[in-house]
């Protein structure tokens, strides 16, 4: 390194922003995660030991991916190399891998490639560091923030350990917090700042578990505030709701927590909870989510797990649809709340849905089986001399309009696929059904 180099890092270190100065160098000043660095941990003790093997780390913004990979670096005997897979290409992989093979075969020396945002690069670049990851040339760590089952090469997956990074707890991030304000070295302590308790738990619930969004706001807010009579900087909570923006959401229309949250809402719908239910439609509104979308949905769970319980409820949510594709938001999120409460408001069954699944698994099973002759159609040329529809019993001439005969195929005679539930609806479908059953027993 140097002179002019030497210069332009101190420069940088001193100017770049909170988040970065604040992230932790060592093991033991990182802030949550316990679950894979605590010291019992595999994580820990292999980057302890100097012994990482390839790994992914994946999780939100601002829960520390990129800080572990700093760690390591920090502690590593092996030589760290980064790179961004939003600018990289295959020219700097092929640079990187040649040094590491110059360092491998000189010295003996492993490598360790960081790639940030490794889902940014296409299944060739992956593809690329396939072999080289394999013989040990070099130890892969990537970090994204989508699902790597979903968006990171299988072969690469199956050689790599995927560490799942969390949340940062609100305490943490308020402990943090704490010490960016007061940090003389790395922080803002030589501001002569406060924060107020009020501004600390507004700040670092409103984060949501993102370290680096609420030290931005933190430094915004020292930065801009004017001193007081005392000559301290004071970040109320005036100032730091003033100072954070609007939160991004944290859901991606293609990742993990689009899933995650079309989940949560439609399993809060089928347990009948109408306050998480509309909770988790406002955050995919908030999000920005298409309502056609959640529609269709509301539309599923009201089949599937309301069924004939309340035969209304897929009425509702078909209403629902039409409604939101004619008007439009923001006055589709009032349709929508309507359906979403209805359905999960509403008794449940899934009798209709169990009993497709049965039906569809016999059909599987069984083939084709032949039509009992009396139900087959005597209406096309040939038919009626072919015997079809010969015996049939017309339900209509028959008291309650019902009469036994033979409907499935005789070699499934007896067989039961839907069993109306004792909930809502089903009650009076299952005691209609046990009424004229027995009666036209009774008058035959």
């Amino acid at each position: 390194m140097d002179i002019f180099e030497y210069m332009r890092s101190t420069s940088m270190e001193k100017e770049s922003p909170l988040a970065a100065r604040m992230r932790p160098r060592v093991l033991e000043e990182v802030v949550g995660q316990e679950h894979i660095i605590g010291k019992d941990k595999l994580l820990y003790r292999a980057i302890k030991a100097d012994k990482i093997s390839s790994v992914i780390f994946y999780g939100p913004p601002g829960t520390g991916k990129t800080t572990l990979a700093r760690v390591i670096a920090n502690t590593t005997s092996a030589e760290f190399t980064q790179i961004n897979a939003t600018v990289a290409g295959k020219k700097d992989m092929e640079e990187v891998v040649s040094k590491a093979k110059e360092l491998q075969g000189m010295y003996g020396k492993r490598t360790i490639l960081f790639i940030d945002e490794i889902h940014r690069f296409n299944k060739s670049q992956q593809d690329y560091l396939l072999p080289f990851v394999e013989d040990g040339t070099i130890i892969l760590i990537g970090a994204t923030t989508e699902n790597p089952y979903f968006e990171v090469n299988g072969a690469l997956i199956s050689r790599s350990i995927i560490f799942e990074l969390k949340p940062i707890p609100k305490d943490a991030v308020k402990e943090l917090l704490r010490k960016a304000v007061t940090d003389e070295e790395r922080g803002m302590g030589s501001y002569r700042a406060v924060i107020d308790e009020e501004a600390l738990d507004f700040l670092a619930d409103i984060a949501g578990g993102d370290a680096r969004h609420a030290l931005n706001a933190v430094e915004l807010g020292v930065m801009t505030t004017e001193r007081g009579e005392d000559d301290q900087i004071h970040i109320t909570l005036e100032v730091a709701q003033e100072c954070i923006q609007k939160r991004a959401a944290r859901y991606d229309k293609n990742g993990d927590s689009h899933y995650d949250t079309i989940s949560a809402f439609i399993k809060s719908m089928r347990g009948s909870d109408p306050d998480a239910a509309v909770y988790y439609l406002a955050r995919m509104l908030y999000a920005g989510e298409s309502v056609t979308f959640i529609a269709r949905r509301i539309m599923i769970c009201a089949a599937e797990d309301v069924g004939n319980a309340d035969p209304q409820a897929l009425v509702v949510a078909t209403n629902a649809s039409l409604a939101v594709e004619r008007i439009g938001m923001p006055e589709a999120q009032i349709i929508l709340s309507q359906a979403a409460v209805y359905v999960a408001c509403a008794p449940k069954s899934n009798a209709s849905c169990e009993a497709i699944a049965q039906a569809l698994g016999e059909v599987e099973r069984s083939g084709s089986l032949p039509i009992p002759t009396h139900l087959q159609d005597a209406h096309y040329k040939g038919a009626a001399k072919l015997g079809h529809g010969t015996g049939y019993k017309y339900a209509h001439d028959y008291p309650n309009h019902y009469v036994e005969q033979q409907y499935l195929p005789y070699e499934l005679s007896g067989r039961e696929f839907y069993n109306p539930s004792g909930n809502g609806y089903e009650v009076k479908i299952r005691e209609h059904m046990k009424r004229i059953r027995e009666e036209a027993q009774n008058n035959s």
